[in-house]
C-alpha cells in the first residue's frame, strides 16, 4: 500500500494512480480523517516500489505480507479505522453494537407459508429475512427451488420475498447460484449470498461484487480460513466492501459426520477478527443439521463474538421440501435472539 503524506494534494494522489496504472495494476483508494491510502490490486511484482516511494506527496510504500490485503486490519489501520467495518443494510447494521439475526426458511415454497413464517420471525425479533430461491444441492434429483422452474417462476417467487420484507420491515437476503442469475436477483434483494459451494466462483465474485449491494458470503466446507478471505479480496478488489462473512461450518474428520452435517468452526470467528475489518456472522442450522443444537450453537457463536446469527426457521418443518430437519420453530428463535442479546453484553466488552 502507498501512504500519502497529510498534505499531499489531489494531483498527486491522482499522479501516484497513474504511476500504478502504467504498471498494468489497479488502485483502492481509502481516505481516511488525515491519511490517504492507495492499495494496489494485480501483480505487485510488476512494481517499482522504490519508484513510488519516492513520488511527490508519498510517506510510505509498504507491502502487506498477507494475500488479502484490502480486507487486512493493517490496510484499514493506516488510514486510521481500527474497528469493525459497518456493513449497513437499511435500518441494520452488521459489525455494529447488537447482533443481527436472520431468519426465515430454507427455500421459498409458496407465498402464504413465506409470508407467515416472515411475520413470526418478525416478531420473534429477527431483522433480516431469509430464504433460498435457487437451491444448489448434491443431488439433480432434490428440490432445487422455485426459481429452477423457469424465468417466471423465479421473478415471482422473488417478488413474494420482497415483498414480505417490506411488509414487515426486514431486508431480505437469497443466494444467487451462478452469474446468470446474479442481474435477476440484484432487483428484488437487499443482500447478494455467495454459498459455500462457490466460494471458489471467482467470475460470481466479481459479478456480484459489480452490483454495489452487500455480499454474504460464506466460507466453503473445504476451506482453510486463509483461503476463505483471498477469495472474500475479489469481492473488495471490485470495490465493494459492503462484505458479511459467514462461517458455516468445514468437513468433519473420522465419524464426525454421523452426529452432526458439518463441524462448526467457531474458532474462525475471532481469528477472522483478528485479521480483517469486515464482520463476520455464523449460520448454526447448516453447520449442524440438527434443530436440538441450534440454540446451544448459536449462544457459543455470540460467546465467540460473531456479529449476527442465520437461523432456517419454520412453523411446519414437516411440510418443508429442504432441510426439515434443521429448521426451528418461531417460538425457539425468540428464545434465542433474547438469550443471545443478553449473553451480548457480557461477552463482548
Amino acid at each position: 500500500m502507498i501512504i500519502m503524506k497529510k498534505d499531499a494534494t489531489p494531483a498527486q494522489v491522482q499522479h501516484v494512480i497513474d504511476e500504478v496504472g502504467r504498471a498494468g495494476l489497479r488502485t483502492d483508494v481509502s481516505r481516511g480523517a488525515y491519511l490517504t491510502i492507495i492499495g494496489l490490486i494485480g501483480d505487485e511484482s510488476k512494481v517499482d516500489f522504490t519508484h513510488l516511494a519516492a513520488l511527490p506527496g508519498v510517506k510510505e510504500a509498504r507491502m502487506i505480507e498477507a494475500p488479502y490485503k484490502l480486507i487486512n486490519r493493517e490496510y484499514s489501520n493506516a488510514y486510521g479505522e481500527t474497528g469493525t467495518r459497518t456493513v449497513k443494510v437499511g435500518n441494520v447494521e452488521f459489525g455494529g453494537p447488537e447482533p443481527v439475526f436472520i431468519a426465515g426458511p430454507c427455500a421459498v415454497e409458496n407465498r402464504e407459508d413465506l409470508f407467515r413464517i416472515a411475520e413470526q420471525c418478525k416478531a420473534a425479533g429477527a431483522h433480516v429475512l431469509r430464504g433460498g430461491v435457487f437451491k444448489p444441492r448434491s443431488s439433480v434429483h432434490s428440490f432445487q427451488g422455485l426459481g429452477s422452474a423457469g424465468t417466471e417462476e423465479a421473478i415471482e417467487a422473488l417478488s413474494w420475498l420482497q415483498e414480505a420484507g417490506r411488509e414487515f420491515g426486514m431486508p431480505v437476503v437469497t443466494e444467487v447460484r451462478g452469474e446468470a442469475q446474479v442481474d435477476l436477483v440484484a432487483q428484488f434483494v437487499d443482500i447478494i449470498q455467495i454459498g459455500a459451494r462457490n466460494m471458489y466462483d471467482q467470475d460470481l465474485l466479481q459479478t456480484a461484487a459489480r452490483k454495489k449491494l452487500p455480499v454474504m458470503f460464506k466460507r466453503h466446507f473445504g476451506a482453510s480460513i486463509e483461503e476463505f478471505l483471498c477469495f472474500s479480496e475479489y469481492i473488495a478488489a471490485e470495490g465493494n466492501k459492503d462484505i458479511i462473512l459467514c462461517e458455516r461450518g468445514i468437513v468433519p474428520m473420522g465419524k464426525g459426520k454421523s452426529f452432526t452435517r458439518y463441524m462448526l468452526d467457531l474458532a474462525a470467528v475471532p481469528v477472522v477478527q483478528k485479521e480483517t475489518y469486515l464482520p463476520i456472522i455464523v449460520d448454526p442450522s447448516h453447520a449442524t443439521g440438527r434443530r436440538d443444537l441450534i440454540r446451544s450453537m448459536s449462544l457459543a457463536s455470540i460467546a465467540a463474538g460473531a456479529a449476527g446469527l442465520m437461523i432456517e426457521v419454520h412453523d411446519r418443518p414437516e411440510d418443508a421440501r429442504c432441510d426439515a430437519a434443521q429448521m426451528i420453530q418461531p417460538s425457539e428463535l425468540k428464545e434465542i435472539i433474547a438469550t443471545a442479546r443478553q449473553l451480548r453484553k457480557i461477552a463482548v466488552k
